[in-house]
């Protein structure tokens, strides 16, 4: 059931993607201010409230999957989302996305697989202690920092590479508190919401949309999807099993296998980062999106 769900969520994730990516194109961040407020700004538009909405229905598809599986099952069948919305992105925006990336991500997207069914993961635990998490938040943020200085002034491409993959780390992280969460509704909404747990998820997924909806804006559809996408799910599988003691097949044929499914995968994520083929067209400017 966890694989449908999930499948479903990655669905309404490439629309909602590609409609605010739609919304955002032609709405700069200017600054790090400007970057900060940028949400705000997109929410007059139509298009990317539609987008919002659609998002909203992946992520309570999401949760429920990840309420009732594994995080190193469901995240990486969410990749799929790369598959839906590289055609999402010719019909509803323009895009002009070659038969290159189309196998790109369709590689991606079967390294992935072959690395869920060759992993085998079993075991796991629904949450860990504070120390713990202190431990994984801590150099998630270095990173994700280092990434936004790096791509912030970059050529398009570039900066939707290095952005999508700052917004791909958080949206990981969130995923693994989103599964700790829904975990403490076991004992009651108002356990919840005095829970640390809520708020950090409200933080890191505040800060991976806006760092996706820059790497977004910047209208190159292949490399900003792609890698928010792919670095989600490896973000996850990582925390499932180091965070979270979920277990994969560790005998040297299985652990092979599961390199040579990554190795597919990241082969993929380089020609899709290195697309510059994915502009959007311009489009007459009209009030609202």
């Amino acid at each position: 059931m966890e694989v449908l769900l999930a499948a479903a969520s990655a669905f309404f994730f490439a629309l909602g993607t590609v409609l605010q990516q739609k919304g955002a194109v032609r709405e700069p961040a200017g600054s790090a201010r400007g970057a900060a407020a940028l949400l705000l700004r997109l929410a007059r538009r139509p298009v990317w409230l539609g987008g919002i909405l659609a998002d909203a229905l992946g992520f309570l598809l999401q949760a429920v999957a990840l309420a009732i599986g594994k995080l190193v099952v469901v995240q990486p069948i969410l990749a799929t989302s790369v598959v839906f919305s590289l055609p999402l992105g010719t019909r509803l925006t323009a895009q002009r996305i070659s038969r290159r990336d189309v196998v790109a991500a369709i590689a991606v997207t079967l390294g992935l697989a072959i690395f869920l069914v060759v992993g085998d993961p079993a075991g796991g635990r629904d949450d860990a202690p504070v120390g713990e998490w202190l431990v994984a938040v801590i150099p998630i943020a270095a990173v994700s920092a280092l990434l936004f200085a790096a791509g912030w002034r970059a050529r398009p491409a570039v900066k939707a590479t290095l952005l999508g993959t700052a917004a791909g780390v958080f949206f990981g992280l969130s995923a693994a508190l989103t599964k700790a969460t829904v975990d403490q509704l076991d004992e009651g909404i108002l356990h919840v919401l005095v829970d640390w747990h809520l708020y950090a998820l409200l933080a890191v997924g505040y800060a991976g949309m806006t760092l996706s909806e820059i790497a977004l804006g910047t209208g190159v559809l292949a490399p900003a999807i792609a890698t928010f996408s792919i670095l989600d799910a490896v973000t996850s599988v990582v925390l499932g099993i180091t965070l979270l003691q979920e277990s994969l097949r560790d005998d040297v044929v299985g652990i092979a296998l599961c390199g040579a499914a990554l190795g597919v995968m990241f082969a993929g994520l380089a020609v899709l980062a290195g697309s510059e083929g994915a502009h959007q067209e311009p489009e007459p400017s009209t009030p609202g999106g």
